[in-house]
């Protein structure tokens, strides 16, 4: 006989949903399916829905789904009730055992789903991508379960009518139930006329629903280059060009350049864009002057984001690009300092174009060259956002982000931009390259590490490492190891902590995590891991074994302190993650790799000393600032009397 289950008292469980939910890193099966073994039993009677058939451990599955259905649609007056109980069902379809018991309780999705608990809702949306994620070969296909529930009607709901949270739940549920080819059937049916058509469900929803259908579109374009080749066939891209021509709601415009400039970043964009009268739109709302200066701003940004690749001229033709390029150049010419921000905007795309070979040859040889803007603004001190946006479009231009077989330009291009560095620096009281360069890297942090892009680019030409040499001043400064102290973010840690562990250096390992505050050091209890403590490893004796487990928990772990350091771009995206130390470090590099590559230089008895200096420097890598130091006692002896 079925044994009947209720909760009087939810405070035990409360407590232990809690805890569970609460606990730091990532859940395993094995303590998935220990929570619901532990379950308080004695607490559990009377449930107003009992299963009929399964073993103890879905039964207490089911007792979680039957209660929170329960509290949520009597609105029990218990304190943290709804946001505890989401949070550990969140966490427990997280892992594959509380996953392969969703397909036996869809009816509650489907519950959760038109729940008036916006909450509950996201849950719901959560959970149908935890069944796609995990979808077992040997149950019900998910797809299946999907249709006989009529679930993507009811994510459609939640994308259009849910709040923030909801929305975005819902879309990565869609796009995982598009990752399929059953799911793909679903949210692209081949009838045109079906009520979850996304061009009909655009026709018919706000202002607001239309930019969420159209940020759904982007995220699905992502998924593949097949996927991407059904919503252009489908004509689901002109969605986004005729929002676009609607300028009677510069917001909604606006909210659509962003999605613009999230599928211009999509690695297979450029092939079905080039498709599109995109690049003509954006040619258009440059050259509009009576259009918002943030509009303007925006299509600058896009277009430069979208001619960025080097296999933009597979598909796109030159001279559209050199229209794009022109009309930027125009507004450039036009702007001068009345408006700062789309100054920076046009310069960051000129160096987003110039970040590939071709399209730095066509900066440098368009006439007279776009690319004299950038060296101009580069030097110029007068305004500090413009000035950092062209020293890091100058860094692209020059082939800092390109591979080493790729930074030098034909010959006429090399020359052109030669010529305008010497020209700037002519025009200028530093009189010589040297100069310019000595005179950025003493200004401040930000100026410096897009300096440090410049050098690193521009050092591959022989004029420009005889200049660098020839000012003992920035040697010094790039040599320098207290010069920086910022670092890349928390994100690539882990992989920093492996490339030390392959040296066995301990020191470093632990000196670069005090530097950064991510473990503290306690003597009884060794190595302790972010706030709050997480977990604690010996730091002598471990092993690779030991440290192994501190990378892994890094991994799973996000330190409360670094925030959302790492979901936030810098103002020049070329330079998302590089900050001071690594930005010096690799500038150091390269001229040290280009002077001892020059024989002429290498062997002048007059540059030992430099030579000396940048080995030392590369010897010593980008965070040890100082040399290992023998620990001393903080209280001497004769101290304690």
């Amino acid at each position: 006989m079925a044994e009947e289950y209720t909760l009087d008292d939810p405070t035990l469980l409360l407590h232990d949903a809690s805890d569970f939910a609460h606990l730091p890193g990532v859940h395993s099966d094995a303590s998935a399916k220990a929570f619901l073994d532990r379950f308080p039993l004695p607490v559990i009677i009377n449930c107003s829905i009992q299963p009929t058939s399964g073993s103890e451990e879905i039964r207490m599955f089911h007792v979680l789904f039957s209660w929170l259905k329960s509290v949520l649609q009597t609105k029990a007056d218990v304190p943290g009730v709804e946001s505890t109980l989401v949070a550990c069902l969140d966490r427990i379809f997280s892992t594959k055992h509380g996953a392969s018991l969703i397909p036996q309780y869809m009816p509650f999705v489907q519950v959760g789903l038109r729940a008036d608990s916006q909450v509950v809702r996201c849950l719901a949306c959560k959970t149908v991508s935890c069944l796609l994620e995990n979808f077992d070969e040997n149950t019900v296909p998910a797809a299946q379960l999907i249709v006989e529930y009529d679930i993507y009607l009811l994510l459609l709901d939640c994308l259009i009518n849910g709040n923030e949270q909801v929305a975005t739940a819902s879309m990565e549920a869609i796009k995982n139930l598009a990752g399929s080819s059953k799911g793909m059937e679903i949210v692209f049916p081949a009838n045109g006329n079906e009520a979850t058509h996304l061009r009909n469900l655009a026709a018919r929803c706000s202002s607001l629903g239309r930019v969420r259908v159209l940020a759904l579109l982007v995220k699905l374009f992502s998924i593949s280059n097949s996927v991407a080749s059904v919503i252009h066939n489908s004509g689901l891209l002109n969605l986004l060009e005729t929002e676009v021509h609607n300028t009677n709601d510069t917001l909604v415009t606006l909210s659509v350049l962003e999605l613009l400039y999230e599928l211009a970043e999509i690695q297979h964009g450029t092939e079905f864009l080039s498709r599109t009268t995109l690049v003509q739109l954006l040619g258009s709302i440059i050259s509009n002057t009576s259009m918002e200066s943030i509009l303007r701003s925006r299509a600058m940004m896009i277009s430069g984001r979208l001619l960025s690749k080097e296999n933009t001229f597979m598909f796109f033709d030159e001279s559209c690009v050199k229209t794009v390029v022109s009309l930027i150049d125009e507004r450039l010419g036009s702007l001068e300092s009345q408006d700062a921000d789309e100054c920076e905007s046009a310069l960051e795309a000129l160096g987003q174009i110039g970040s590939s070979t071709h399209g730095a040859e066509l900066l440098l040889l368009s006439s007279p060259p776009a690319a004299r803007h950038v060296i101009s603004a580069a030097f110029d001190r007068q305004g500090h956002g413009r000035q950092l946006a062209a020293l890091h479009a100058l860094g692209n231009i020059s082939g800092e982000t390109r591979p080493e077989n790729k930074i030098m330009l034909n010959n006429e291009a090399e020359e052109i931009l030669q010529h305008l560095i010497y020209e700037s620096a002519s025009k200028s009281p530093k009189l010589t390259p040297s100069g310019l360069f000595l005179s950025v890297l003493q200004q401040d942090a930000e100026i410096r590490v897009a300096g440090y892009r410049v050098i690193t680019g521009l050092v591959a030409r022989s004029w420009c490492l005889i200049e660098i040499c020839s000012k003992q001043e920035i040697v010094n400064i790039i040599t320098d190891a207290h010069t920086e102290t910022t670092k890349m973010d928390g994100l690539q840690w882990p992989w920093l902590i492996l490339c030390n562990l392959a040296f066995e250096d301990w020191y470093t390992l632990f000196h670069v995590f005090e530097m950064d505050k991510i473990v503290s050091r306690d003597d009884n209890k060794g190595l302790i891991l972010g706030e709050p403590l997480v977990s604690s490893y010996f730091f002598g004796g471990v092993g690779k074994e030991g440290v192994w487990n501190v990378i892994q928990l890094l991994i799973s772990f996000q330190p409360t302190h670094l925030g959302d350091s790492f979901s936030s771009s810098s103002s020049s995206s070329c330079v998302v993650g590089k900050e001071g130390m690594e930005a010096k470090y690799n500038c150091c590099k390269a001229i040290h790799w280009f002077f001892t590559s020059s024989s002429k230089l290498a062997s002048d008895p007059a540059l030992t000393g430099i030579a000396e200096k940048l080995q030392e420097a590369v010897k010593r890598g980008p965070y040890l600032a100082r040399k290992l130091q023998e620990a001393q006692p903080v209280v001497m002896t004769a101290e304690r009397f």
